[in-house]
C-alpha cells in the first residue's frame, strides 16, 4: 500500500495499533446505532481513545499526547476514517479544539480542559458557524461584551458536533463590532453547564449521524475574563491556527472513508458473476477500480505532502492544506460513488455501506470550510508564491522560438487598438 511508502518504521507502527483498536474495539452495532440516530454522541468511544492514548497524538506528552508527526495523525486518521465520517469527526474534535489550547491557551485552561480532553474524560465542541453565513466566518453576529471580569454572550451558533453533549464549547464571538473584519473575533471556552447555554436543536442529517450537531443558543452566558483563548480580538489568529487541523484531519478521514469503500466493492467484484464470469473480468468494472486506486493514491501522496509542509513548517503549508482538503474529500465522494456503481443495485440497500459511505462522504465537501473555499486559497496562494518568489526557477515563456516579440504580446487595450489603428 502508498501509505507504507509514506510513513516511518514508527508512523507505520501507529497505524497498526490504531488498525487494531478498530477491528477489536468498534462494533458494527455502534455504526448502526448512530446511523439510525439512537445515539446522541459516542461517548464511550471517545473514552476508550482516551484509555489507549490515542488523542491529540501531535501534542506534548506533558499535556497527555504522544509528540508525534502530522503525518503520524494522518496514518492514523485514515484507520479511523474507515468507520465514517461521524467517528472521524470524534477523534479529530481533540486535534482541533487542542490545537487552540496548545498553541494559544494560557496555563489553566490546558490543565482543566486540554489533559482532561485528550484522557477522553470530557468532551469538547467548536462552535464556528451561524445561522446567518456559513463561508463569511468575520461576520459573525454573537457578541461578546465585557463587562468588568466578564463577557457577556449573547447569540447562537449551529452545526455544532457534540451539541447536546460537550462539555465546553470553543467560540468564536464578535468582540469589536465597529473594526476591521480580522480584527472583530475573538475566542471564548464555554462551558456548557453555564447559565443561559442551550442546545436548542438537533439536526436530522442526510449522514454522518450520532456525533448530536446541533444549534446552541448563548442567552446572556456570563463568561469569565480567564476563558478568553490568545489575545482579545485575535480571533483572527486563532481560526487561522485551527484551520489547519480542521481541513488535514477532513482529508485524513476522507482518505479511510473512500479507502473503505473502495475494499468493499472490490471484494464485491471478485465474488459477484454474470453472464458466466466475476465482474471484475469486465473493463466497465475493473476500470472502474483502476481510476479508484489511482485517484485515491494520488489524494493520499497529496495529503501527506500537506502534512510534512506543516511539520516543516513551510511557507506552502497553507497553500497545501487547502489542496489535500480539497483533493482527499472530492476524490472521497467520486470513489464513494464508483463503488456504488460497481455494486450496482444492492449497493444502494443498507444490505451494504456503500449507500452510508456515499451520505457520509458528501458532507466532507462542505464542512471546515467549503471545497469552493478550498479553490479561493489555492489559487490566492499560488498566485503570491508564483509573483513573490525572489529567485524564480527557468522562466519557460523565455523558451518560445519569437519570445522577443514583445509587440505582440498584448495584454490590455491601448491606445492603438482603442483607436482602431
Amino acid at each position: 500500500m502508498l501509505q507504507d511508502v509514506l510513513l516511518t518504521k514508527e508512523e507505520r507502527a501507529l497505524k497498526e495499533e490504531v488498525r487494531e483498536f478498530v477491528r477489536s474495539e468498534v462494533a458494527p452495532a455502534l455504526l448502526h446505532q448512530m446511523d439510525r440516530d439512537e445515539i446522541e454522541y459516542p461517548e464511550d468511544y471517545v473514552r476508550a481513545l482516551g484509555a489507549r492514548n490515542l488523542l491529540g497524538l501531535r501534542f506534548p506528552k506533558q499535556f497527555g499526547g504522544r509528540d508525534l508527526s502530522w503525518t503520524a495523525e494522518i496514518a492514523a486518521l485514515e484507520e479511523i476514517g474507515v468507520l465514517g465520517m461521524a467517528l472521524g469527526c470524534a477523534f479529530s474534535m481533540p486535534s482541533i479544539v487542542g490545537e487552540a489550547l496548545c498553541a494559544l491557551g494560557n496555563a489553566d485552561q490546558r490543565e482543566r480542559f486540554l489533559k482532561p480532553m485528550l484522557r477522553g474524560e470530557i468532551i469538547a465542541a467548536e462552535a464556528l458557524t451561524e445561522p446567518r453565513g456559513g463561508s463569511d466566518f468575520f461576520g459573525a453576529t454573537t457578541r461578546a461584551t465585557l463587562d468588568g471580569d466578564h463577557f457577556i454572550v449573547r447569540g447562537q451558533k449551529r452545526f455544532v458536533v457534540g451539541a447536546a453533549r460537550a462539555d465546553f464549547f470553543v467560540v468564536y464571538c464578535n468582540t469589536n463590532p465597529d473594526g476591521k473584519p480580522h480584527d472583530r473575533i475573538s475566542l471564548l471556552l464555554i462551558e456548557s453547564d453555564r447559565e443561559g447555554v442551550d442546545a436548542k436543536y438537533l439536526y436530522h442529517l442526510m449522514g454522518t449521524r450520532g456525533g448530536g450537531t446541533g444549534r446552541i443558543v448563548f442567552d446572556d452566558v456570563r463568561v469569565p475574563k480567564q476563558n478568553l483563548i490568545g489575545g482579545m480580538n485575535q480571533g483572527a489568529l486563532a481560526f487561522n491556527t485551527m484551520m489547519v487541523p480542521e481541513r488535514l484531519t477532513s482529508a485524513g478521514g476522507a482518505l479511510g472513508l473512500a479507502r473503505a469503500a473502495l475494499e468493499v466493492a472490490t471484494r464485491y467484484s471478485e465474488r459477484r458473476k454474470a453472464f458466466g464470469e466475476r465482474i471484475r473480468a469486465f473493463q466497465a468494472v475493473s476500470f472502474k477500480v483502476a481510476d479508484a486506486i489511482t485517484r485515491l493514491d494520488a489524494a493520499r501522496a497529496l495529503t501527506h505532502a500537506a502534512a510534512k509542509a506543516v511539520d516543516q513548517g513551510l511557507a506552502s503549508k497553507r497553500r497545501l492544506v487547502s489542496e489535500a482538503k480539497k483533493c482527499a474529500t472530492d476524490t472521497c465522494w467520486e470513489v464513494c460513488n464508483l463503488a456504488m456503481q460497481i455494486a450496482g443495485g444492492i449497493g444502494y440497500t443498507n444490505v451494504f455501506p456503500i449507500e452510508r459511505m456515499v451520505r457520509d462522504a458528501r458532507l466532507s465537501q462542505i464542512w471546515t470550510g467549503t471545497n469552493e473555499i478550498m479553490s479561493l486559497l489555492i489559487q490566492h496562494e499560488y498566485y503570491k508564491e508564483l509573483l513573490n518568489d525572489p529567485d524564480p526557477p527557468r522562466l519557460s515563456e523565455l523558451d518560445a522560438e519569437e519570445a522577443g516579440l514583445d509587440d505582440e504580446k498584448v495584454y490590455e487595450d491601448d491606445e492603438m487598438w482603442t483607436k482602431g489603428w
